[in-house]
């Protein structure tokens, strides 16, 4: 029986990743910081929660690190948490680079030194390539990070890299474009609108408040996007791959998307801050713009060219944007009843 750890198992991809690993007869250990009740909601959901076995892990501390690789004694390494609400990272950027840039090295020199033969993975991100260079974004594009998290990602990509490179580490990258479900954070801006509009259609009548409706991103669904991870590690060697459906969405057509399958009709009026959207069948306003939500720097325009995964991997995405959308909304509405 194999032996996998997930740093942020109680997250969305963690929860998504545990289950996938306990489905193929894995044993899955997972760090969990230290609170007094570890929040495994996401675990539950799945029904999950009793199958992992949970450990303290804090990122930011290197014997702890220490400890739990010298007990665990894993096979497979996933470092999935972060810092990893964007917006937040410009409130806390130190403490976004200690957890999303240097804690990538105190994990992999911790493993250099007590299990070189684990296989390491690394949670990257299209926000690393920022201020695009290049359309669409593919593993040997030039990285422009827009904001501290993807700057702190970037440092966890290259260590990543340098270790691979200097001590013949089975340390690989993900470098995954935006992927969602009904188990995302309420603070991402999926999951706020679809929760919004299921209040709405459950007969509210507070419309979400949204940024940069122009904002372009590659959407896909983190159920598929964990199965992907779990192939890099199965590879003879470690390197480097895009996850990404190849599809951009703007916010407002996530918006739509969602809305249909509550069954609104939205009519969307005005443009930048002045921006709405109403429902026709309610006459409820729905969308509303409100500037506090606009990123200092903003990245316009992400799409993934996931070719090599594809054809290494054997990878591909199976829900597409639109489904994403319903799918998420559905859940936020039934969840409501």
């Amino acid at each position: 029986m194999k032996k996998a750890f997930i740093t942020g198992v109680t997250g969305q991809d963690g929860a998504y990743l545990a289950k996938l690993l306990l489905e193929k007869g894995y044993e899955v250990h997972g760090g969990v910081r230290r609170i007094s009740h570890p929040e495994t909601a996401r675990l539950e959901a799945l029904g999950i929660a009793g199958d992992v076995q949970l450990h303290e892990f804090d990122l930011t501390e290197t014997n702890n690190i220490f400890r739990v690789i010298r007990d665990v004694e894993m096979d497979e390494f996933y470092n999935l948490a972060a810092q990893s609400f964007v917006g937040a990272s410009w409130e806390l950027p130190a403490y976004t680079g200690e957890v999303d840039g240097m804690a990538v090295v105190r994990i992999l020199d911790t493993l250099r030194t007590l299990r070189p033969e684990t296989r390491f993975y690394q949670a990257s991100t299209s926000e690393m390539f920022g201020l695009v260079q290049e359309v669409p974004q593919r593993e040997t594009t030039r990285f422009y990070p827009r904001s501290p998290y993807g700057v702190a990602k970037v440092y966890g990509h290259y260590i990543t890299m340098n270790y691979r490179e200097s001590f013949g580490l089975h340390a690989s990258s993900g470098i995954l474009f935006n992927h969602e479900s009904p188990l995302r954070g309420a603070e991402f801006v999926t999951r706020k609108i679809t929760l919004a509009l299921a209040q709405i259609a459950r007969g509210g009548s507070e419309p979400v408040q949204l940024g940069n409706m122009e904002a372009q991103r590659d959407w896909g669904f983190a159920g598929d996007y964990v199965e992907g991870m779990w192939r890099m590690l199965q590879q003879p060697e470690a390197d480097d791959y895009v996850l990404a459906t190849g599809v951009t969405t703007k916010i407002r057509d996530f918006v739509t998307y969602a809305a249909e399958a509550l069954g609104m009709d939205l009519a969307w009026e005005g443009e930048g801050v002045d921006e709405t959207a109403t429902d026709t069948r309610t006459g409820k306003r729905v969308v509303e713009i409100n500037e506090k939500f606009f990123r200092p720097a903003e990245v316009d325009l992400l799409i993934g060219e996931a070719s090599k995964a594809r054809e290494r991997l054997g990878w591909q995405p199976m829900v597409n944007v639109r489904q994403l959308a319903q799918m998420m909304a559905q859940a936020d509405y039934d969840a409501l009843s």
